[in-house]
This record gives structure tokens, C-alpha cells and sequence, in this order.
């Protein structure tokens, strides 16, 4: 396996704020926890993790523009570099052990390099366009399934917006009689990362932002799968709204997604 530099500096980042992570996670009795909007909370964790991760990036790459969760855009040339230091903070407030780091890099609108990393497990999901996605340095694939009947389906409910609720209720109806199952485990940049890994056949959700899916979306592409926007087209880093899956299983995902879509639903 060889590394780009520029994934070797991704690399590094995520385990520079993974330390951060880590550390904070044995004392989660003192976190300071603020809510930026209804049921979308930031802590002290968060922003420590993004400074570290913007540090490490600056000090190879000054000129790279940056498009963070906490920090929002910064101004750059030639690259940008897409970041959610802590997916999964509801988790993390929660003790739960799902969440991880998510670092992407895209130029001219093009995913290039991609790193989610789970600093529990200590998995280490990397990709670079064109050369295969990895998970702790093996080639991962997405799974063989073939059939919707057969796939287990990663999602996340709607959590901070609610206009569409009855939408995404259908389709969850739809797909649990369609499906081997459907999960919630509450990182989308993990859930993405698993349909790379083949640990899920494929994975729906509304409302996402960009940071929550790039990298990830890089993974799938670059273990085989498909990933689009509702129209099956590939704007779901401007809508935010995402489907992907198996190249066999992503196709009637996609149908039963789009037989329950309003017409106002961005797609």
C-alpha cells in the first residue's frame, strides 16, 4: 500500500484529534455541552479536535482551503479540505462507542483523499482516488450481496429537522419488509464507511452536510460501491441527502427511496 503524502497528512490529523478523543472520553462527566440548534450539540471536545486537525493541515499546507464543522469555510487555492472532527457527538455525550473523525480532500469538486478513522476500535478507514479504499492498511471491498431482500441498510433518523418526517417513515416502513434489516448506530461517516467495508449493503439518509459525507462517499466509490444523490446523480454534497449501496443493491434502494418522494424534497 502507497501512501500519498497528502493522505499521510489526513492521516496525522485524525490521530492528533483521536488522542484529544480519547482522552476527553474518560471524563465525560466534565464535558461542557452546548447546543447550536434543537438536538445538534458541540463541546469543548469538538472544537479541540478541529483546531488540532486545521494545525496539522496548516503547517504543510497553508494555501488549502477548509470546510469545517465547527469552524465553517475557510478561504484557500487549489484544494479544500472537508472535516468533521467528532461525528457522532450525541453518542460521544452518551458514552456510546460509535463516532468517529472524517477528513476529506477534494479540488475542483473532486473527492481525492479520504480518512474516517474510529478511535475506539482504532479502524483506520483511508482512500485515495483511484487506488482503492483500505481499512488499517487491507483492501476492503463492499459486499458481494446481490439482492434488496438480502442487505442489511444503515440510515439515520431525522433527528434536527422534521418537514419530511412522514417521507423518511415511509420509506423505513417500505424497507423493513424489504430488507435482511435496517441500523441506526448514529455516525453517518461510520455507517458509510462500514457499506465500504461491507459490513452494511448499503445506507440512506436526509439532511446530511457535507463534512458528514465526503470521505465516506470516497471509501464506497473506491471499494466498488455507488453513490448518488436522490436523483442518482451526483450532488448529495450539495443536497445532503444520500444514497449508496452494492452496485446490485444500490439500484432498488434507489427505487423504493424515490417512490416516497415529495416533490419538495431537495434531491
Amino acid at each position: 500500500m502507497i501512501v500519498h503524502p497528502t493522505l499521510n497528512i489526513a492521516i496525522k490529523a485524525a490521530r492528533r484529534a483521536a488522542a484529544i478523543i480519547n482522552r476527553a472520553a474518560l471524563q465525560l462527566e466534565r464535558l461542557t455541552i452546548e447546543a447550536k440548534a434543537f438536538n445538534d450539540f458541540v463541546t469543548e471536545v469538538d472544537r479541540a479536535a478541529e483546531e488540532a486537525i486545521i494545525e496539522t493541515i496548516r503547517e504543510v499546507y497553508p494555501e488549502h482551503a477548509i470546510l469545517a464543522e465547527e469552524s465553517g469555510a475557510l478561504a484557500g487555492e487549489g484544494f479544500e479540505w472537508i472535516i468533521d472532527p467528532l461525528d457522532g457527538t450525541t453518542n460521544f455525550i452518551h458514552g456510546v462507542p460509535q463516532y468517529a473523525i472524517s477528513i476529506a480532500v477534494r479540488k475542483d469538486g473532486v473527492l481525492e483523499h479520504a480518512v474516517v478513522f474510529d478511535p475506539l476500535r482504532n479502524e483506520l478507514f483511508t482512500a485515495s482516488r483511484g487506488g482503492g479504499a483500505y481499512l488499517n492498511e487491507r483492501r476492503i471491498r463492499v459486499s458481494r450481496t446481490v439482492k434488496l431482500h438480502q442487505a442489511l441498510i444503515g440510515t439515520g433518523f431525522p433527528f434536527r429537522e422534521f418537514r419530511h418526517i412522514d417521507t423518511y417513515l415511509a420509506i423505513f416502513r417500505d424497507l423493513a419488509q424489504k430488507t435482511a434489516g435496517i441500523r441506526r448506530p448514529g455516525a453517518a461517516a461510520l455507517d458509510l464507511a462500514y457499506v465500504a467495508a461491507g459490513r452494511f449493503d448499503g445506507f440512506w439518509e436526509f439532511g446530511l452536510k457535507p463534512w458528514d459525507m465526503a470521505a465516506g462517499a470516497l471509501l464506497i466509490l473506491e471499494a466498488g460501491g455507488l453513490v448518488s444523490d436522490l436523483s442518482g446523480e451526483g450532488g448529495f454534497l450539495e443536497s445532503g441527502n444520500v444514497v449508496a449501496g452494492t452496485p446490485k443493491v444500490f439500484v432498488p434502494l434507489l427505487g423504493v427511496v424515490r417512490e416516497h418522494l415529495p416533490a419538495e424534497l431537495p434531491r
